[in-house]
């Protein structure tokens, strides 16, 4: 006998639809499974058999094939169980169902017949919009992620025996029902900008980073707070809208990454890898690619400390996301895309040492020593951040000081409203922030009067600046502007802006 099961695959960050086949004759017993299968689902069969039995239900020793369609697609992990186990009941006659094709089941079984959750359900809720399937059943644990790709019915189940009761009997099962917004609470990240003791400087150059979404790199001698102060920089950049929400629960998904009671992911991601990070780690890739860093980074923050220390090869492949924000991983079997449009945050000492421009200790490297510390950094690579921070070594007196400095709900609140102003001003374009205009762009909502303009010219003759580096003076001023509520940029906004390219005006001094 023959039957057909649905399910669905991944894809990079897509999902795709999986026709299960089932044969079953006579023959020497054996469970055999063709479609490329990896080996989570080869040794499904067994799961799937000790379910069935241990469900209450025979197991027929006939001689079963079970192939999953497309056959040239490689498939991997264990979501298939289930509908495996539905295909084998109806194929050896154990049970009769005769909806089969309405619906696409998704869910790992354990031995005793309980459904386990599974990685990526978000993005199958999603794809499944386009497809004529009457409802998705999934885990009880997946259920409010998947729920959030409105449209179409969820079926949460917690066992086997469930799944064939609601095939029996459709009412058995309610379609799952939630409100989404009551989910999304206020966002909670535990520590405050107004930890940061002085640094004033520092923190203004970040809430112009956080206004205006802008790649950000911080020196300083170790100790001056350079970790400190970039961890907290998602305390004061805005909160996830619903359409951001979906993207980066759908990402965090399919890594099997969402912790959550929600299922949901609100607030923005802070991804700190280790300097030792291979370069596939950070961009994506592998012979089934998989997202990065970079792409868990989306809508969020990457923080690089001690950026020297990576590996140069694994710092150069961020030049294209950096760009294009996103990331295009070619393989012989497939090309995928993944979106990576994060806010790149660097941190790092001046020399190995780490003391070359603190005023009170003494650097013991060589000019050599610098230059060769300073060289893992490719110009390229600094031409693409926007803000260069220095960060002093912190005074007795602010360190002691009873003065409370500003707190992130202050500061958050002028970041969200220069967001406004760029989301109203680029409304029906391709962009939402000024990190992200190209150069016509660029033209368009960076006008200059003659003022600016010389005053840009003399900086960008006597610093030698590239043209990239002449845009992002632009585009800083630009949210440097909006902070202000100016609508014209003036020439005060223009030479903070000059003021945050500390690392073309070579501050480390002569070597």
């Amino acid at each position: 006998m023959f039957s057909k099961t649905y399910s669905y695959g991944i894809n990079g960050l897509d999902a795709y639809p999986i026709c299960i086949e089932v044969d079953a004759s006579r023959g020497l017993p054996a469970t055999i499974i063709v479609g490329l299968p990896d080996n989570a689902i080869k040794e499904s069969k067994e799961r799937v058999r000790s379910a069935i039995k241990n469900s209450g239900h025979k197991y027929k020793l006939d001689r079963i094939t079970i192939n999953l369609s497309p056959a040239d697609t490689r498939k991997e992990g264990p979501a298939f169980d289930l509908s495996i186990a539905i295909g084998i009941l109806s194929a050896t006659q154990e049970i009769n169902f005769s909806n089969l094709n309405q619906y696409a089941m998704l869910g790992e079984l354990s031995l005793d017949g309980k459904i386990r959750p599974i990685n990526g359900s978000l993005s199958i809720a999603l794809s499944m919009k386009k497809d004529s399937f009457k409802g998705l059943i999934l885990p009880l644990e997946n259920a409010v992620e998947a729920a959030m790709a409105n449209g179409i019915d969820i079926y949460p189940a917690g066992s086997l025996n469930q799944v064939i009761q609601f095939l029996l009997d459709p009412t058995s099962i309610k379609p799952f029902q939630t409100n989404n917004s009551h989910l999304i609470k206020k966002t909670y990240y535990g520590f405050d900008f107004s930890d940061v003791k002085g640094q004033t400087h520092v923190k203004r150059g970040l809430e112009v980073a956080a206004a205006g979404n802008h790649n950000v790199i911080l020196i300083g001698s170790p100790g001056t707070g350079k970790s400190m102060i970039s961890k907290r920089l998602a305390t004061i950049m805005p909160d996830l809208d619903q359409d951001e929400i979906i993207e980066v629960t759908r990402i965090h998904s399919v890594m099997g990454l969402i912790k959550t009671k929600t299922g949901m992911i609100t607030q923005r991601p802070f991804r700190s890898p280790h300097h030792t990070t291979s370069d596939i780690a950070l961009i994506g890739g592998g012979s089934n690619p998989r997202p990065g860093e970079v792409t868990l980074a989306h809508h969020g923050i990457l923080f690089l400390d001690e950026l020297p220390e990576f590996n140069r090869n694994a710092l150069e492949v961020l030049r294209q996301p950096l760009e294009e924000k996103e990331v295009v991983v070619a393989r012989a079997a497939r090309t995928v895309r993944f979106p990576a449009n994060f806010m790149f945050v660097a941190a790092m000492n001046p020399c190995p040492c780490g003391w070359h421009t603190d005023p009170k200790k003494e650097c013991r490297c060589s000019s050599w020593q610098i230059q060769r510390y300073l060289s893992k950094i490719s110009g390229p690579l600094l031409d693409r951040i926007d803000i260069h921070l220095e960060v002093p070594s912190l005074p007795s007196k602010d360190l002691f000081s009873n003065v409370e400095s500003e707190t992130s709900i202050k500061i958050k609140q002028r970041t969200v409203k220069a967001r406004e102003i760029q989301r109203k001003r680029f409304e029906g374009r391709n962009v939402t922030t000024n990190a992200q205009l190209n150069h016509q762009q660029i033209k368009e909502f960076c006008p200059l009067s003659q003022e600016c303009r010389d005053l840009l010219e003399q900086t960008v003759e006597k610093l030698n600046l590239s043209a990239r580096a002449h845009d992002k003076i632009l585009k800083v001023a630009r949210t440097i502007a909006d902070l202000a509520n100016e609508e014209n940029i003036l020439s005060q906004h223009v030479a903070e802006a000059i003021q945050y390219r500390s690392l073309d005006r070579n501050w480390w001094g002569e070597l």
